[in-house]
């Protein structure tokens, strides 16, 4: 069933129902005039559809017109005025402390539920709810560095998206030249990997025969997609992005291709951070393009390494260093921005940089032990094997800048997803290409102070 098909008739059902319902004039100003809290209070006690249809788009107009210091104080009010009902919480406790039964467990669950959950589901019910909400929580995500006391309504927005955006709900579109202006427009601001300069510049990553892109869309946006991939067809893993991005290739025939590059993964919606389909769209378009051309055997794809020179600085200007005196001395070249131009300096970099970006990604873990790096998280997790490091596969700024132009591919070998995956998830493996851990523990340095 089509996005466009669905939403239509979502929106046909809940707006016949509106009109048969209505609301008068005169009630229609009395909600207008009560303040935003005694709306959100109102639309708890509210049984009717039609005044709790009108609370809600009321709330959410008026949230939409606020300032940033009207939204603080609206968020903040969530967090302190509509957490669980804490009187019903403590009776259900006592019931259950005196008759431990299956009833009142569940009354004890019902009872510890804060009232925001409910709130924000009634509040979905206006049209255009769910668009509203998701944009409420990326105020919220903006907001918590200097308001920690919001996490707890990032929390019950994160667990409510969870279920409504889960898989069962979401269609995989495949977007190409002839997709309504509408949706390109947005594929063009929501490029966050390799930005797409214009018109011209998206024409060549969706019309020639060796590009494809897909995307997830919700029903309840179904105009607005919630992440996309792009992928290049070619005939051998590359090694750079520059390349696949080259405004005058020629596109390879597609008799020819036996590789499926997936080079940019973006994600829309930032309202939507932790809710996870990611691994959903490359499965399903892994499918779709094994359909469609049944001679593709390798699934890559051509990632950036966001966080690498961060960690690098970070390495090399720590009191306790993994990196001896001459490979700093040598990494210190990176510092002259036109060192890719040198071939000296390049031929002398190149060995020192991969020993380390080889430990970044199978050593270096955060806190809870997985990798550092955010997208090795999301590939590994998925079950994709760490296959191979590309010295200066990204020669733009931001490539240089980010990561010293350092790429890598991730195979999705579909034999192996699903053992991957699991072995990442019970024990952190990460599955790697032998070749890389030679080079992260080859020749173990001595810890030495750098000066």
């Amino acid at each position: 069933m089509s996005v466009n098909f669905m939403s239509d008739l979502l929106a046909t059902v809940s707006d016949r129902g509106r009109r048969l319902v209505g609301l008068t004039p005169k009630r229609k100003a009395e909600i207008s005039r009560r303040d935003i809290r005694t709306l959100c209070a109102d639309l708890l006690s509210h049984r009717g559809e039609a005044s709790g249809v009108a609370i809600a788009q009321e709330i959410l107009g008026r949230y939409a017109a606020m300032d940033r210091v009207g939204k603080k104080a609206f968020l903040r009010m969530l967090a302190d005025e509509f957490g669980p009902d804490e009187t019903r919480l403590t009776a259900a406790v006592a019931a259950w402390q005196r008759t431990p039964s299956p009833k009142n467990i569940a009354e004890i669950h019902t009872a510890a539920e804060p009232r925001r959950q409910e709130l924000a589901r009634r509040l979905n019910l206006s049209p255009g709810g769910t668009a509203a909400l998701v944009k409420l929580r990326e105020d919220v995500l903006e907001f918590i560095p200097d308001e920690p006391d919001l996490k707890v309504v990032d929390a019950d927005l994160g667990h409510l998206f969870n279920s409504w955006f889960n898989r069962g709900f979401l269609v995989v579109r495949r977007i190409d030249w002839s997709t309504p202006a509408n949706i390109l427009e947005k594929i063009i601001r929501y490029e966050a990997v390799h930005t797409i300069a214009g018109w011209d510049d998206l024409r060549l990553r969706l019309e020639p025969e060796d590009r494809r892109c897909y995307a997830f869309f919700h029903p309840q946006l179904a105009d607005d997609p919630l992440i996309f991939v792009e992928v290049a067809l070619t005939e051998l893993i590359p090694r750079a992005i520059q390349p696949l991005l080259e405004p005058n290739r020629s596109a390879l025939p597609l008799r020819r291709a036996t590789t499926a590059v997936f080079y940019s993964i973006s994600n829309c919606q930032k309202g939507l951070a932790g809710v996870s389909f990611g691994s959903f769209l490359i499965k399903q378009v892994v499918e779709e393009l094994k359909r469609e051309l049944p001679d593709l055997v390798t699934f890559v794809t051509l990632s950036p390494v966001p966080g690498f020179a961060k960690w690098l600085k970070s390495e090399l200007g720590g009191s306790q260093k993994a990196i001896t005196a001459s490979d700093a001395a040598v990494l210190a070249k990176l510092a002259n921005p036109d060192w890719p131009a040198d071939p000296a300096t390049v031929a002398a970099i190149e060995p020192v940089l991969m020993r380390q970006a080889a430990r970044y990604f199978l050593d270096s873990k955060r806190y809870d032990g997985k990798p550092l790096d955010s997208v090795a998280r999301f590939h590994v997790g998925n079950g994709a094997r760490l296959e191979r490091l590309n010295f200066l596969g990204d020669r733009s700024v931001r490539g240089l800048e980010q990561a010293h132009g350092l790429m890598v591919n991730y195979l999705y070998d579909l034999a192996g997803i699903e053992e991957n995956h699991e072995a990442y998830a019970e024990t952190g493996a990460i599955r790697a290409n032998s070749e890389i851990v030679k080079l992260a523990h080859r020749d173990e340095p001595r810890a030495v102070r750098v000066v």
